[in-house]
């Protein structure tokens, strides 16, 4: 995973120590030849497919991170719909050290344009499939692709799944 100039600075007067970060998560879908498809990257760090992820630059919105990210990690333009979690991740520890826990913002999106591929180094694929046909995901992604694809307004707060 590429580091922001922002973070690296940080780390040069913490070093490994802890850092509290936004982040956002985009769940994109789009309807293709008659099913919904979800838009996924499979990460150069783990091999794991992951829906798109990034950290929120400093002054930048959430959803506008979830738009920023879907470009450059998978060459599509996208249009979020909606909010449908906000959740403290549990402490992540990078293979360099560096610590860091992630204050998400998960958003329902929807594909505009453009043709997916690989669009930097943080993945080394990305593809399009039917929700029936989904590679292995981490738990809180299906936890929270649940609510991507409920119509209802619901927001899930927290690691226990508080819905408002």
């Amino acid at each position: 995973m590429s580091r922001p100039r922002y973070i690296a600075d940080l780390r040069e007067h913490i070093g490994t120590r802890l850092l509290w970060l936004p982040g956002a998560t985009a769940y994109v879908l789009r309807e293709h030849e008659g099913e919904t498809e979800l838009l996924l990257v499979r990460r150069a760090d783990n091999g794991r497919w992951t829906p798109i992820c990034g950290m929120t630059d400093p002054g930048e919105e959430p959803d506008v991170t979830a738009v920023r990210e879907a470009l450059e990690e998978s060459k599509v333009h996208i249009e979020v719909e909606r909010l449908v979690s906000v959740q403290a991740l549990a402490i992540t520890t990078y293979p360099n050290g560096d610590q860091v826990q992630y204050l998400d913002h998960a958003f329902r999106c929807r594909y505009v344009s453009g043709d997916a591929g690989v669009g930097d180094e943080e993945s080394t694929d990305v593809g399009w499939f039917a929700l029936d046909r989904l590679p292995d995901l981490q738990d809180r992604f299906l936890s929270h692709l649940k609510l991507v694809l409920d119509p209802g307004p619901g927001v899930l707060f927290g690691r226990e799944g508080r819905q408002a």
